[in-house]
């Protein structure tokens, strides 16, 4: 059936399709489980394990467990993936993993969580979104590049088995794939003991899931093309500076994964939104104020491009596979994070 559908529309239409299915599915999945690393963060932060961490959890050992246990049993092969073959950099890790930390708790959302809270019609987000978007390609292909390449060179690792943290632990795709599970069930025991709703439960599983479903789909592409396809997953801050510049400065759009992954997410989250009835608008307030916003864009923009993903692009498609970068970039991002929301709680405290 794949081989019919490459032959028949190409590869770049087929891959749009593949990005557009596992967006849906992950924008329903994160609007429903209310899916958000800031949450999460904030609530260890406050000293608190809580219904937020036990969503991040279930969804990350979700995604570790579906695409470790896949590689495990012949299912994928991620060696060619872009997180683990090309050179990597650990101190864009370190630097872009800190920036974009504190960035999220000051935007209140991760990339991913401001493009699902932008299709129940929250203002704030689309704006902050935008931003973001445009830092991360001035810092790409721009003015801000520079600065970027120059802390990225700082600490290079080679691809290969140098970037791949499974073979310097000397630990296989099927133990991987157990301790995921472990990790998992424990994720599941607190979100029964914080009284999670099943539904949620669920569909944060759904999150983890989606991830695994983008490996899955661009791998069997890969396999039945003729042509070199990319093999990749979910991650938002690439795929959406993409489809802006696209749209801007073109009037044909390139069609890929990324192209469709985007406005699936959209378009799931919006139409989760519509049936659980949470559509409503949000403008910036006196208690949200746009300033706060813009810097944390400002910091999310650069920082993932100095990362080499966003939470969800380094965090979890890269942690899934295990990529040494991914891993310390979301590290970075926790304690970013953290030490962030500390701040601005003691900055509240002492201006009571």
């Amino acid at each position: 059936m794949l081989e019919a559908l490459i032959d028949r529309f190409g590869d770049p239409a087929v891959l749009m399709m593949a990005g557009a299915i596992t967006g849906v599915i992950f924008g329903m999945a994160a609007q429903h489980s209310q899916f958000c690393l800031r949450a999460a963060t904030a609530e260890v932060a406050e000293g608190r394990f809580g219904s937020r961490l036990s969503i991040w959890l279930i969804a990350f050992s979700a995604a570790v467990m579906l695409v470790q246990g896949a590689v495990a049993f012949g299912l994928l092969d991620v060696s060619n993936a872009r997180q683990l073959a090309a050179t990597g950099s650990m101190s864009g890790a370190i630097i872009g993993g800190l920036m974009f930390g504190a960035g999220m708790i000051l935007a209140r959302g991760c990339a991913s969580r401001l493009l699902v809270l932008s299709a129940t019609g929250n203002m704030r987000a689309i704006l902050t979104g935008l931003v973001l978007t445009l830092v991360a390609q001035a810092s790409l292909r721009g003015v801000l590049s520079p600065a970027r390449e120059s802390l990225t060179v700082l600490w290079l690792v080679e691809g290969g088995e140098a970037r791949n943290m499974l073979t310097q632990l000397g630990l296989s795709a099927g133990m991987a794939a157990i301790a995921a599970a472990l990790a998992l069930l424990s994720g599941l025991a607190l979100a029964r003991r914080t009284q999670v709703r099943s539904s949620r439960i669920f569909a944060a599983a759904g999150v983890g899931a989606a991830v695994a479903l983008g490996w899955a789909l661009t791998y069997a592409i890969s396999q039945t093309s003729f042509d070199v396809v990319p093999v990749s997953s979910v991650t938002f801050t690439g795929p959406s500076t993409d489809t802006l510049m696209g749209l801007v400065n073109a009037p044909d759009l390139p069609l890929g994964f990324g192209v469709g992954l985007v406005p699936g997410v959209f378009a799931g989250a919006g139409l989760m939104a519509l049936l659980s009835r949470e559509i409503r608008i949000e403008r910036f307030g006196p208690d949200t104020p746009m300033e706060r916003y813009l810097l944390g864009a400002v910091l999310m923009g650069f920082g993932s491009m100095l990362a080499g993903g966003c939470a969800v692009g380094a965090g979890m498609s890269g942690g899934s596979i295990f990529a040494i970068t991914a891993w310390v970039a979301v590290f970075c991002m926790w304690l970013g994070a953290m030490a962030t929301h500390t701040l601005l709680r003691r900055r509240v405290a002492l201006a009571a």
